[in-house]
């Protein structure tokens, strides 16, 4: 057996034995098209969000080489990733209790190396992944910034995908080049991903929805590509504030306007679980087609 076939045979392995025990977990993907525009204060409050709601959140700091979640929380990882992959220790003693009762993942180094594993160690790798579907109802990874391979390589694999931008000018073109870039790759299945937007650091709430339909207007016309508008989040000094103290505004002031925004937001999100069109892949599939996609 050949080293796809094996990486395609891991992939219906791990579909097979998820939905057989417990529903998928639900996997979305935060991304932007630069640094600097909030992706990981998102993804951290939205993580505290959802567990507020009673489910059980784990983020995966997808952004190699920066430690933005480890950061903000406030919290040093012992073990990442790469300790998993490369040196066999187990998913549960990769994950580190942040505030609020979210775990988190640090990425490490990457995953760079898989494809070149052997079949037998890949095996390991997704069985492994595959209790996080056992572990967590949502899956949040927050990748890199930008259109490197990497980040494309995350967002194809996934079926829900929330891109944080802010009205500067900057932003928002890099914003459609991410989606201009991901509509091109060569395995990017627009009917099967959901893209939703969210506007931050915006003066405010009609402020956020002229930058969304502006980006929406342009995506459509030129990329026959359909977004959704998730929400916006208001500038705000109390989420400012609560960066410098590494915590989340959340559970710094969950009563501020920032706060109250990540909520809505959720909400929003919670409501649209059901969303027939988008396929639960859970974290073993994820990983499995991330990896059975690379040249081997």
């Amino acid at each position: 057996m050949d080293q796809a076939s094996g990486l395609r045979s891991i992939i219906k392995q791990s579909e097979y034995v998820t939905v057989g025990t417990k529903p998928m977990a639900r996997v979305i993907t935060i991304t932007s098209g630069k640094g600097g525009v909030g992706k990981s204060n998102t993804a951290i409050n939205i993580a505290l969000n959802f567990q507020k709601m009673g489910k059980k959140v784990i983020i995966l700091d997808a952004d190699f080489g920066l430690a933005n979640i480890e950061i903000m929380f406030g919290t040093v990882p012992q073990h990442n990733l790469s300790d998993l992959i490369y040196k066999g220790m187990h998913i549960k003693d990769v994950i580190t209790q942040g505030p609020g009762g979210v775990g988190f993942i640090s990425g490490g180094s990457g995953i760079a190396g898989m494809s070149n594993l052997s079949h037998e160690y890949l095996t390991y790798i997704v069985q492994n992944l595959a209790e996080l579907d056992s572990i967590a109802d949502v899956i949040i990874i927050d990748t890199g910034a930008g259109i490197s391979e990497a980040v494309l390589e995350f967002l194809v694999a996934s079926g829900e995908i929330i891109l944080v931008t802010t009205p500067e000018p900057t932003s928002i073109t890099d914003s459609y080049s991410l989606l201009k870039a991901l509509n091109r790759h060569i395995r990017f299945k627009s009917d099967s991903t959901d893209i939703k937007v969210i506007a931050n650091r915006v003066p405010n709430k009609a402020d956020g929805e002229i930058l969304y339909k502006k980006l929406a207007a342009v995506v459509n016309r030129y990329l026959g590509l359909k977004i959704s508008y998730l929400g916006a989040v208001v500038q705000d000094q109390a989420l400012s504030n609560a960066v410098m103290l590494q915590k989340p505004v959340a559970l710094a002031n969950p009563n501020c306007k920032s706060a109250q925004a990540f909520a809505e937001i959720t909400a929003g999100l919670n409501n649209n679980e059901g969303v027939q069109n988008i396929k639960k892949r859970g974290m073993a599939a994820f990983f499995s087609h991330l990896v059975a996609n690379k040249k081997v």
